[in-house]
């Protein structure tokens, strides 16, 4: 590739992907309860976007995208850490110094956001995932869908269950 459109590139590459970070760590993390492995995936997810960013198409939400591409890989780790038999402890789940980092809060609403937070945690996956994607990235059901690749009622569905479940828990 020649230099000139290299440098183009990485430009678009960094003007397009790289504000995604701290959203996709923070969803890497809530999702993977493990901030080493969502560091890895995160690295992942770039290095597979970097490698196939000339199939992103320019006008549509890379934030999408880059959601997409680390679902994914999340989802192919979860079938290896199933065969590995891998079972992670409590002292592994390391992600209150990350959430500090990277959630910002404002201070008197505190209490109520690592309620949040906590209560977040007790959802199933499938739920915590939809509801993550909805609430705090604030993509659309049509978005949702296409990260995860699944039907948009779907995503209705489970959103609505996540945010019913959600309320009895709190």
């Amino acid at each position: 590739m020649p230099e000139a459109k290299m440098e183009s590139r990485l430009r678009k590459f960094e003007i397009e992907a790289i504000c995604h970070l701290n959203s996709l760590m923070k969803a890497a993390i809530r999702i993977e309860r493990n901030h080493a492995e969502a560091e890895d995936v995160v690295q992942e997810t770039y290095l597979h976007a970097w490698k196939y960013f000339d199939s992103f198409v320019p006008g549509r939400s890379c934030g999408a995208w880059m959601f997409g591409i680390m679902f994914n890989l999340i989802n192919k780790h979860k079938g290896k850490r199933a065969r590995r038999n891998e079972l992670l402890s409590e002292n592994e789940m390391d992600i209150s110094n990350w959430q500090r980092k990277v959630i910002t809060f404002d201070p008197i609403k505190r209490i109520q956001e690592q309620r949040f937070l906590e209560t977040m945690d007790m959802l199933n996956e499938e739920y915590r995932t939809v509801l993550w994607l909805a609430v705090v990235e604030e993509f659309t059901y049509g978005e949702i869908a296409e990260i995860l690749g699944i039907p948009i009622g779907t995503v209705m569905s489970r959103l609505h269950r996540a945010r019913r479940n959600f309320r009895r828990l709190v």
